[in-house]
């Protein structure tokens, strides 16, 4: 058989991911932190892409109503590329495998980057409680008398920063008077740590709201009456007693989280990890709100000063208009994922607090048995979409805080144990939780 070569047309269909599904795709991965630091990479990157802040026209803000503008303003861009013929042979696969080796450069071990410093040479050394308020002490401009007091102070500290004696044992103690011993107290508490050498939590918490100037706001009102309430959520309770709206009552409570309720834990030895929720779940009046924690994630807005100068078409070469338009379509593709982003964990949240009320309600102990396919099919999403939403993002709820991808993957399993001549059937979730 002889051979040779010859010219056949086969027709195929394949799933080609463009850099902006991409793009959308890795927002969903990202965590809260690593959202903001993607976002604030891209401010410095492009200067097309600002932030909006408070009182500023937002015209490419970050509100469904502004995503619909940055949707068409994608359209106007296509057409004015296409109109003004950019440049021909871009290459998109080129372009996409430029895109994963950058993204496996981004998520590479840490000890396989060139150039990487021993980890012992970058941490720095852990410093004590005490001898960081040895050091601000001894800085201070403090006579003999004080800085004797305030030696008693310190050492009488626990490892929370809390001082374990009265004033007035340390009055007997060192022999001063009692006016001059808290004297030196009150300068001690806005060492750092502020809030340090108090007696609890409410006069710590207290102590660093007013070091903010925030003396007789709500939150002061609140650590000063409401601790109680706010420990058990009860947002609405508070409201009232208060006379104040719950989106003060809400604002004030971010306010607090940013507190420190023990002040010397900073420079304990063992490191706690604090998580941020991507949500809150608020009760109000029998029914649960979803509100989305906006704290901290920058607001994005395209430069309308690089929109006037591709509008104009005043532009020393085309070289420059067609970075422009490239700089410009990247900005709002990124405005329009972390749109879709948002989105999106909404959706999911709301679907799971559907399926999970009677939890929300009443506690662990009612959880319902719950996978993705559940989700995907009340939203209309695929699965896969909804593990990736669901993977390290975490909801504030009335029973605590919990990952999103909590709530998901309890089957419900049947286990019979014998009971003398009969049986008993019992119903356990995967969590190991009864359910009848």
């Amino acid at each position: 058989m002889a051979l040779e070569l010859r010219q056949s047309l086969i027709l195929t269909q394949q799933l080609v991911m463009t850099p902006q599904m991409q793009l959308a795709i890795k927002l969903l991965h990202l965590t809260r932190l690593e959202l903001i630091e993607t976002i604030n990479e891209e401010i410095e990157e492009n200067p097309a892409l600002e932030e909006s802040f408070e009182g500023e026209p937002d015209e490419e803000g970050s509100t469904d109503a502004d995503s619909e503008q940055i949707g068409q303003y994608l359209s106007d861009m296509t057409e004015v590329t296409a109109k003004e013929n950019a440049p021909d042979g871009f290459d998109w696969e080129n372009d996409l495998s430029e895109y994963n080796i950058e993204r496996e450069r981004s998520f590479a071990p840490y000890e396989e980057r060139d150039n990487s410093p021993a980890v012992e040479n970058i941490l720095p050394a852990q410093t004590n409680l005490y001898s960081h308020l040895m050091w601000q002490l001894g800085m201070n401009d403090l006579d003999e008398d004080q800085k004797e007091i305030g030696v008693h102070i310190i050492h009488n500290l626990n490892e929370d920063g809390f001082l374990e004696i009265s004033p007035e044992e340390i009055s007997h103690i060192t022999g001063h008077a009692l006016e001059k011993v808290l004297e030196t107290l009150c300068m001690i508490q806005e060492f750092d740590p502020v809030g340090v050498a108090t007696r609890d939590t409410r006069e710590s918490l207290l102590i660093q709201i007013r070091f903010q100037d925030l003396g007789g706001s709500v939150a002061e009102k609140i650590i000063m009456d409401h601790l109680g309430d706010l420990e058990n959520r009860k947002y609405n309770h508070i409201a009232r007693q208060l006379s104040v709206p719950i989106d003060e009552i809400l604002t004030a409570l971010t306010v607090i989280q940013g507190l420190e309720p023990k002040p010397g834990r900073i420079y304990s030895s063992e490191r706690t990890i604090y998580i941020t929720p991507d949500i809150y779940v608020i009760k109000t009046n029998d029914k649960y709100e979803i509100v989305q924690n906006e704290n901290g994630l920058p607001k994005l807005k395209i430069s309308p000063y690089y929109k006037d100068i591709l509008r104009n078409g005043n532009l020393a070469s085309k070289d420059v208009k067609t970075y422009i338009q490239e700089k410009l379509k990247s900005a709002a593709w990124l405005i329009k994922s972390i749109h879709q982003r948002q989105r999106t964990i909404y959706r999911v949240t709301e679907s799971i607090v559907r399926f999970q009320k009677d939890f929300l309600d009443n506690g662990i102990t009612r959880l319902r048995p719950l996978v993705l396919r559940d989700v995907a099919d009340d939203i209309e999403m695929h699965e896969s979409t909804v593990s990736r939403v669901t993977k390290n993002k975490y909801v504030h709820t009335p029973q605590g805080l919990f990952e999103l991808k909590y709530f998901l993957g309890h089957r419900t399993f049947v286990w019979v144990t014998p009971i003398c001549c009969g049986h008993a059937l019992m119903t356990w979730n995967a969590a190991g939780f009864l359910l009848g």
